[in-house]
């Protein structure tokens, strides 16, 4: 988002999408971790729309998909990035513990159930 963001404002947007709507594959991580604001928003929405049976793409998500309009702040937005999304795409669900946390779950140092009985873990 930074970068599309820079580009926009040096007059290059352009450019950069075509380099990103290029690749054989492209893969977006974590999508929703850092807010996206209105700008951002709108540019990624490009991007997309750009990139859309062009080629394939994975996206990485700690958000369902029903909280993408808080992830873009703006419904419309985030349903036509995700129906251009989720047109040609397969979704995978992963639910349980985080890898990451994997030793520490084994060492004691955290539980694998949150009080409510959740685990952590996300969507992707």
């Amino acid at each position: 988002m930074a970068t599309l963001t820079n580009a926009h404002a040096e007059g290059r947007l352009d450019e950069k999408l075509k380099v990103y709507a290029t690749p054989r594959l492209l893969i977006i991580d974590e999508i929703g971790y850092l807010p996206i604001d209105r700008l951002g928003a709108n540019l990624f929405s490009q991007l997309i729309s750009r990139r859309y049976e062009r080629g394939p793409m994975l996206l990485t998500s700690n958000q369902s998909f029903s909280s993408w309009c808080d992830v873009f702040g703006d419904r419309i937005i985030a349903t036509a990035i995700l129906d251009r999304l989720l047109h040609h795409a397969v979704t995978l669900i992963v639910r349980g513990n985080s890898y990451r946390l994997k030793d520490k779950l084994k060492a004691g140092l955290i539980r694998s159930h949150d009080n409510d009985g959740s685990q952590p873990g996300g969507e992707i």
